[in-house]
């Protein structure tokens, strides 16, 4: 019998029958088990294990990655090559145009990239 996950003790145990139960075929009881546990999973830790949005530049870096970019695709969004190595190595702020020129450059919220992060102004 599925229960509701009540608490940190059956979050645990829902991932340990999680774990056996991922072979299971789709349309099995099994299977079905396992669909019903994923869903109350997810539920609990949407309330209980919040996300923090990312760090803004790493965000960055990580969508370069993802989309095969390299430092000089962003000099449209950011401007010369000497300020994208400036952003990219926290040496300056991101300025509202650029956030939303990266937003839309990289399929980026602008809400992660607005996130406070710390620069070193000091070279």
């Amino acid at each position: 019998m599925v229960r509701p996950i009540r608490s940190a003790a059956d979050h645990c145990a829902a991932l340990a029958e999680i774990e056996i139960l991922m072979r299971a075929g789709p349309g099995t009881p099994d299977g079905d088990r396992l669909d019903v546990l994923a869903t109350l999973i997810e539920a609990w830790e949407a309330r209980h294990v919040p996300i923090e949005a990312p760090d803004p530049i790493a965000a960055i870096l990580f969508m370069m990655d993802q989309k095969g970019l390299r430092r000089r695709d962003l000099e449209p969004a950011i401007g010369s090559r000497a300020r994208v190595a400036e952003i990219l190595n926290r040496r300056r702020a991101l300025t509202l145009p650029m956030i939303r020129a990266l937003g839309r450059l990289l399929d980026l919220p602008v809400d992660v990239l607005v996130q406070a992060y710390e620069v070193n102004r000091a070279a």
